[in-house]
């Protein structure tokens, strides 16, 4: 009995500090197309290893047709074949018969598609919204500059547009360089990515940047009466004092459940609810003086290009890898782009019907027809 222990430890102990890996965690495949990967141990065992491959997600996306159980005798690599059944999505994970050996870092992401050349559709749609988006704030910063007012630019938009950039900014920069952040992250989600990529972090710059030379213009040029609102100084002035707040906590160790993690998340939450308001205050303004004169159309031209493109590019992704679930189940993203291009129908609304015709504003009239005062304008063409 004593040997057989003697055995039992001396295996176990051998195979501790052994890894299980894999050459690839993605593979990007055409339905019916055949492929696979390496398995591998990072040093040889001391007796053999029994891997057995389970798909906890997509099992129907793909097969094994050398079996899904094999087992690994040295420090060689053992190739996987496996086969896209149908378009979607699928995980698989590899366990071993010995529970000392860390197998975190075994699995693959497959993804399954119909068309390859939807996919590359997808990818121009996405450099144009890219484009769309980053030059949208432009026509808004010219408009400024040519008229030197801001009269008819909602203070309350610009107010909340800046807090949501800076909150999405953080998120991005928080997500992609820190590696606790990353390791909180994989934690919940082991064969998970990380959600934020170099361009989110550019785009989000790039945004608040703009946005501020807005807020700088609107400290400078003739603006009359106009100042930000008392309920949007109340809801920028709860989510900056929670951002303090809750970062104190962070700090001191308030929240151990994955801190830092939790702490960026309410920066998102943040930029969440900023996004389904921010252009209420906008309209509304406009509704008031009857009148777009001030604001930009082609910012909202631009905005719309990109907000369709983006959604276009959902059903897209959507249908190629036949992920429905990915596009109405994450209401978020999906509900955010929907809400987004409403606004955009509705300025543009205002702007070419409702509007069209709106004579230029005086001083005199605004006086008898709006609590705000508004210098003579002429109706912009844009």
């Amino acid at each position: 009995l004593s040997v057989i222990a003697y055995l039992v430890l001396t295996v176990a102990t051998a195979a501790s500090g052994l890894r299980l890996g894999v050459s690839d965690h993605d593979l990007h495949l055409e339905t019916r197309e055949l492929s696979g990967f390496f398995v591998f141990l990072d040093a040889p065992p001391n007796d053999t290893v029994n891997v057995e491959v389970t798909v906890p997600e997509g099992a129907d996306v793909v097969d094994f047709p050398g079996g899904r159980s094999f087992s690994l005798r040295d420090a060689d690599n053992f190739w996987v074949n496996l086969t896209a059944k149908k378009a979607g999505h699928a995980t698989v994970v590899l366990n071993t018969s010995v529970s000392s050996i860390d197998t975190k870092d075994a699995f693959v992401r497959v993804s399954v598609l119909k068309m390859s050349w939807i996919n590359v559709v997808s990818s121009v749609f996405g450099w144009i919204y890219f484009v769309a988006w980053s030059v949208s704030f432009y026509p808004q910063i010219f408009l400024n500059w040519k008229r030197k007012s801001v009269v008819g630019l909602s203070f309350d938009f610009i107010g909340l547009n800046l807090t949501g950039f800076l909150a999405y900014s953080f998120f991005n920069i928080g997500m992609f360089f820190s590696k606790d952040v990353q390791a909180e992250y994989l934690l919940q989600h082991p064969t998970g990515v990380i959600p934020v990529e170099i361009n989110d972090i550019v785009f989000g710059i790039h945004a608040t940047f703009a946005t501020f030379i807005t807020v700088l213009q609107c400290c400078f040029y003739e603006r009359q009466d106009q100042r930000v609102s008392l309920p949007a100084r109340v809801l920028l002035g709860v989510i900056w004092t929670g951002a303090v707040v809750f970062g104190i906590v962070t700090v001191a160790g308030g929240n151990p459940h994955s801190p830092w993690l939790t702490y960026l998340y309410f920066f998102s939450y943040s930029k969440l609810v900023i996004t389904l308001i921010k252009y209420i205050p906008q309209a509304f303004l406009n509704f008031r003086r009857k009148s777009t004169v001030g604001w930009s159309i082609g910012n909202i031209l631009l905005d719309f290009t990109g907000g369709s493109l983006s959604m276009l590019q959902m059903f897209l992704i959507a249908y190629n890898y036949e992920d429905w679930s990915s596009l109405f189940g994450n209401f978020t993203k999906f509900g955010l782009g929907f809400i987004s291009i409403s606004f955009d129908l509705l300025f543009m609304t205002q702007h070419y019907v409702l509007y069209r015709h709106a004579p230029a504003i005086t001083e005199t009239d605004a006086d008898e027809a709006h609590p705000m005062k508004f210098i003579s304008v002429k109706q912009a063409e844009d």
